[in-house]
């Protein structure tokens, strides 16, 4: 009897031993959960929220005058406030409701109704893990278009307008391409956002450049980042947080992601040296501003393509989107515009070689592109591309316009002078 007793507890312990080492699953069959996949996912949120705040607040923040670094800072932080109660109450149901002629989600998820712990059609994770999975890149898309309204948007027209642009641009963006929507069956490929979030951002900032005007002393006086270690830090976190944005999307703990991880950082590091050498052949000097500036415009080309490219492939986006994004900061000085922090130079302009050039090198993870035997995905890529930059510019610009003419975009000279932390906060940075 002891042996059959001491037979039962081994067994016992072998099969607890077995659940620790061996991915648990929540529920059996179709549509079984996860607990590796779900883990993934959930941390892969709170990197793409770590990318926003404090990421891309303290890149912004560096980049402006003193004067104006908290009001910077406030932008991205009151953006992933405000989407994510938007998110909550409706953003997510238009986003990824049922379709309604290819253009927006119905309100089957207003208010997060039957988005809950059970799987999610088609994954292994959580409907809500996906939904909050999603809220982080609709948080980010908005805060990006600040960069182009530094030093001289009134906050409480920022509010509205962020509102308004979460609700009626990135929310149909969002289902064209990942909600059921006629981009996605046309078969447009946009891995983690380069379309939607990137291309998006990036149009709207140029929206809002030209609607805003140019800030005061634009063009005659000496304006320069303020600190730029803060605004290095800043990359650097967008780099590490842009795994959770990229190989996250993967939404499993698999090859893809992988895969997806790898992608991003090469991509990245050649994106930082082809700004350098451009930089240094253009000016006679390299700047690290421009290898931070380089990493992120690599991060930014390589997200519509991370999960469709090998490593090799990822290093030719990677040094296209750090030239080519150099080359735009130098347009839009030919041009005249004020986007002050070169939202659309870096976002609008990687993010459009990123969805054409995964035309080109798509190869795995279901995407094939031109140079894989595919000529025609170069075709649909630049269909999205050019819809996305009609439909954001101009649904953009109406906004801007309604905002402007009811409560005001611009603060008054005198306010913009004295700086915006006073002006709009009554705080100051520095002591």
């Amino acid at each position: 009897m002891k042996h059959v007793h001491y037979a039962r507890i081994s067994i016992w312990i072998v099969c607890l031993l077995l659940s620790v080492f061996i991915d648990p699953v929540w529920a059996q069959g179709p549509g079984a959960i996860s607990a590796g996949d779900t883990a993934w996912v959930l941390t892969a949120s709170a990197l793409v929220l770590a990318m926003t705040i404090p990421g891309l607040a303290i890149f912004y923040g560096g980049m402006v005058r003193s004067k104006n670094i908290l009001s910077t800072m406030m932008h991205s932080f009151i953006a992933v406030c405000l989407v994510s109660i938007i998110w909550v109450l409706w953003g997510y149901s238009l986003a990824f409701g049922t379709d309604i002629g290819g253009i927006i989600g119905s309100l089957d998820y207003i208010g997060l109704t039957g988005v809950g712990p059970e799987a999610l059609s088609g994954l292994t994770i959580p409907h809500s893990a996906f939904m909050v999975f999603q809220l982080m890149f609709a948080g980010i898309a908005v805060a990006l278009i600040s960069g182009a309204m530094a030093e001289r948007v009134k906050f409480s027209a920022f509010l509205v307008f962020a509102a308004l642009w979460a609700t009626f641009i990135y929310a149909p963006l969002a289902h064209w391409v990942w909600g059921g929507g006629w981009l996605g069956r046309l078969g447009d490929l946009d891995f983690a956002g380069g379309t939607v979030v990137h291309i998006s951002s990036g149009v709207a900032a140029l929206a809002a450049a030209l609607v805003l005007g140019k800030r005061h002393g634009y063009g005659t006086d000496t304006i320069v980042p303020h600190n730029l270690p803060l605004t290095v830090v800043g990359a650097s976190l967008l780099w590490v947080g842009w795994f959770g944005f990229n190989a996250g999307s993967a939404l499993a703990a698999d090859g893809l992601a992988a895969g997806a991880f790898v992608a991003t950082h090469v991509a990245t590091a050649a994106g930082a040296l082809a700004w350098l050498v451009v930089e240094w052949s253009y000016r006679g000097k390299p700047t690290l501003l421009g290898a931070a500036s380089g990493a992120v415009a690599g991060l930014v080309a390589i997200t519509p393509a991370a999960g469709y490219v090998g490593p090799l492939s990822a290093i030719w986006i990677g040094l296209g989107g750090g030239g080519l994004c150099y080359m735009a900061i130098l347009w839009k000085n030919y041009l005249g515009y004020d986007d002050a922090l070169d939202v659309l130079g870096i976002h609008g302009i990687g993010g459009s070689w990123g969805a054409i050039a995964t035309g080109l090198f798509a190869s795995v993870g279901g995407g094939t592109g031109l140079f894989f035997g595919n000529p025609g995905q170069v075709l649909t890529q630049c269909i999205g591309v050019g819809a996305t930059w009609m439909f954001s510019f101009i649904g953009t610009f109406l906004i801007l316009k309604v905002v402007d003419l009811t409560i005001g975009l611009r603060v008054s000279k005198d306010e913009e002078v004295l700086g915006l932390d006073l002006s709009q906060h009554s705080e100051r940075a520095y002591a």
